[in-house]
């Protein structure tokens, strides 16, 4: 297993961390296989893994516990945990003591070493910092309950910023992957999380899984190359091959995946890519494209919409819908619900002002009650 610092923690981290968001089930979602689970995380963690990643909220709340009882047994002591606050649920800072004090009690821990605030956003934002939510952190931290302060985000790359530079954070987590640069904070908020000494930890290398089964022009551009340019091991060498990315979470919900994980993670190393794969990304970029079927390049001439719809993220969402299907739907309809009800695809009406504006000559009137409906 390789190993990177944390930004300016400096502690060590293993390149691969455990996503505990879609471990094995038993038909419903909040049915964890505990046996399966389990003997994947200790697998992981015998292999070197030392980094373990959940949520209040994941598998219905199940996912802590079964955290808890994988780290059970001296585990605990090897591997850092990290778990967050679901911001949508507080609204005092008695609700943030309330969740700390059940995440420990799930954990079976006295500490949760890396706590982060959850699917940080605009919207969210400014309520977390009236409440004094950072404080409150500062306080557990003081008090051992808690290790270092991040976040987790989905929103904006300006918005992102915004948040970056309102506190002294030791670290952030990101969705980021090849086919996701200028997707939210994206490629520039990795680069800026880094320069202000932030530990960058990326969520969703593969998209959700979708970047392990691509479709066939994607698929051809892979089998043109060698055997060695495998979609799973190639997408997250990609990551690690940046010197910004600290470590890269992966949901694994089969041993097999656990596997092959921490083997090309094993292979890792800062621009230790070749060229010729490189380019071959870039041809998979580039196709990934001209599959989408809006032809838009986020150019952002239709913005501001007078009415406030987001086009170029509902345009962005709906393509990879399209184009990869599977996992993404369920992610990225996640993604558009998080987007504030006004900056919706539902929320045209169909002014026109926008079509005036676009270099590519785009119908978005007639679009984005296609994308609406694709997410109801």
């Amino acid at each position: 297993m390789q190993y990177r610092a944390l930004g300016k923690t400096g502690i060590r981290l293993s390149a691969l961390g455990f996503g505990a968001m879609r471990l094995p089930i038993r038909g419903k979602e909040s049915e964890i296989d505990e046996s399966a689970a389990i003997g994947m995380m200790r697998y992981a963690f015998d292999q070197g893994v030392n980094y373990v990643d959940t949520a209040y909220v994941y598998h219905g709340g199940n996912s802590e516990t079964v955290v808890g009882k994988a780290l059970a047994g001296g585990y605990r002591e090897k591997v850092s945990v990290a778990t967050k606050l679901p911001l949508w649920s507080v609204n005092s800072l008695d609700d943030c003591e309330r969740f700390l004090g059940e995440q420990l009690g799930r954990l079976a821990t006295d500490h949760i070493d890396f706590y982060l605030l959850h699917c940080v956003q605009k919207k969210n934002w400014g309520k977390m910092q009236s409440l004094g939510v950072l404080e409150w952190a500062e306080k557990a931290r003081a008090a051992g309950r808690i290790g270092h302060i991040g976040f987790s985000f989905h929103d904006t790359f300006e918005v992102f910023k915004e948040v970056v530079d309102d506190y002294d954070w030791e670290f952030c987590q990101l969705q980021y992957n090849y086919v996701n640069e200028s997707v939210q904070a994206g490629t520039a908020g990795v680069q800026y999380a880094a320069g202000k000494g932030l530990g960058v930890i990326v969520m969703e290398p593969l998209f959700g899984g979708t970047l392990a089964n691509p479709p066939a022009p994607i698929r051809k551009i892979w089998d043109s190359v060698s055997p060695q340019c495998d979609p799973v091991d190639t997408a997250l060498q990609w990551l690690w091959n940046k010197p910004e990315v600290s470590l890269v979470l992966s949901g694994m919900s089969t041993l097999e995946q656990v596997r092959q994980n921490i083997a090309s993670a094993g292979r890792c190393g800062v621009g230790s890519m070749r060229p010729q794969v490189l380019d071959v990304v870039a041809r998979a970029q580039r196709e990934y494209e001209r599959l989408s079927p809006i032809p838009c390049t986020r150019c952002g001439y239709c913005m501001p919409c007078p009415h406030g719809v987001d086009i170029p993220v509902n345009f962005e969402l709906y393509n990879n819908v399209s184009v990869f299907q599977g996992n993404s739907v369920g992610l990225c309809r996640n993604l558009y619900m998080m987007l504030p009800e006004g900056q919706r695809a539902s929320a045209c009406i169909d002014c026109g002002t926008c079509e005036e504006q676009c270099p590519q000559h785009i119908m978005v009137s007639d679009m984005l009650p296609k994308v609406a409906g694709a997410f109801k």
